[in-house]
């Protein structure tokens, strides 16, 4: 099994900063794509930002120069530092991961259970 958790939103004022984290826990081998992805009310999930395995990232363009994403594989572990934030940020994000659970099979995606982020003065 694996167990993808995410934390560090809180209520921020406009052109604040926050940080968000992913821990993924479990039976892992290789962790390849990692993903930021949010849901404001009423509106369908969007992907924000993305890294490979080899670190190569990419981004949504509302999002270009205020957030970076990176990860750390030695503690299974992703971010996403969100800088200049405004209140259309506001939004519960979650992780998504495509995780080999084994050396010998193919890699499964798995959702965290998100983060709130509210950006409101």
């Amino acid at each position: 099994q694996v167990q993808l958790v995410e934390s560090g939103g809180d209520l921020v004022q406009p052109g604040g900063s926050l940080r968000l984290s992913c821990v993924v826990s479990g039976t892992i081998f290789r962790i390849y794509d990692m993903k930021w992805y949010r849901q404001a009310p009423g509106k369908q999930r969007e992907l924000v930002a993305g890294i490979t395995l080899g670190g190569s990232t990419n981004y949504r363009d509302s999002v270009k120069g205020r957030f970076t994403i990176s990860r750390d594989n030695a503690k299974n572990t992703m971010y996403l530092q969100m800088n200049s934030l405004k209140p259309e940020d506001t939004a519960v994000y979650f992780c998504y991961c495509n995780v080999q659970a084994r050396p010998i099979g193919g890699p499964v995606g798995y959702w965290g259970r998100g983060t709130q982020v509210t950006v409101s003065s």
